[in-house]
């Protein structure tokens, strides 16, 4: 059973699972979907062409699916879509994409999402990170599956962060994070890899082992990336390591903007 509270305005074409709950003065629009189980608190609006799934919690005063802050934008039907699991603090905003790239802006599941985090046009957010108080995303950003944002980080356009990757607080980060890196500052300074959220994650001791030799390779060894790559190929020694350094070295290979070197 839903529970609509009497001053919430819904708008006409909008589509709420039956038990959605929706608190005081919060505002939904006619273009936006919200699925099963999922909790809207007070005081938030939630609009634009946004597709929200199941089991969801926005706290008070979040504003989800407003237009992107970008001069380019001319009112295109742009989307937001968020999936399954979310928690999403207070003042969170997370904005729709733009023409410019997919348009589409994406929250995946079980993401953890704290008080003050802005999430800019075309954001690409995995499954399962943790971005804390006050991370400030800008446009055409991706974040990798697990990765972990410290407080009152600033992040540049369409860098990306690697899965597993682990940013310490208040960090400014102008340029791509590998997978499984940890690292802070401004600039950001890769200092190992994340040891204790792989453990968490369950790998297995030799799989942390060969991809903190790739780090190595990749950072102590002064080698071009290209060097360290052909040498990371070689690290593996089962399945399970050659897939994390895949990871690894499919990321390298991809980085547009470069990757963070100390």
């Amino acid at each position: 059973m839903s529970f609509i509270h009497p001053t919430a305005l819904i708008a006409d074409g909008a589509i709420l699972a039956d038990d959605v709950e929706v608190g005081a003065y919060s505002i939904i629009g006619p273009y936006v979907s919200i699925g099963s189980g999922t909790k809207v608190g007070p005081h938030c609006v939630i609009d634009g062409h946004t597709r929200i799934g199941a089991n969801n919690h926005f706290y008070r005063f979040c504003s989800i699916g407003g237009m992107p802050q970008d001069k380019k934008y001319a009112g295109e039907p742009t989307r937001l879509e968020i999936g399954d699991g979310n928690m999403v603090r207070e003042y969170v905003t997370i904005n729709t994409g733009t023409i410019q790239d997919i348009g589409v802006t994406r929250l995946g599941h079980d993401n953890w999402v704290m008080a003050y985090v802005h999430v800019a046009h075309d954001c690409q957010i995995g499954n399962h990170t943790i971005i804390a108080n006050n991370v400030q995303l800008a446009g055409h950003i991706q974040v990798g599956d697990w990765a972990v944002l410290g407080g009152s980080s600033a992040f540049h356009q369409f860098v990306r962060i690697g899965a597993h990757a682990m940013v310490g607080g208040t960090s400014s980060v102008r340029q791509d994070i590998p997978p499984y890196v940890l690292g802070a500052g401004d600039p950001f300074r890769p200092s190992g890899v994340n040891t204790e959220g792989l453990k968490r994650r369950g790998a297995d001791a030799d799989t942390i082992r060969v991809i903190k030799d790739a780090y190595k390779l990749l950072y102590r060894r002064q080698l071009t990336i290209e060097q360290a790559m052909l040498q990371i190929q070689d690290l593996a020694k089962s399945p399970a390591q050659a897939q994390a350094l895949q990871v690894f070295t499919q990321f390298l290979a991809s980085s547009e903007r470069g990757i963070v070197r100390p």
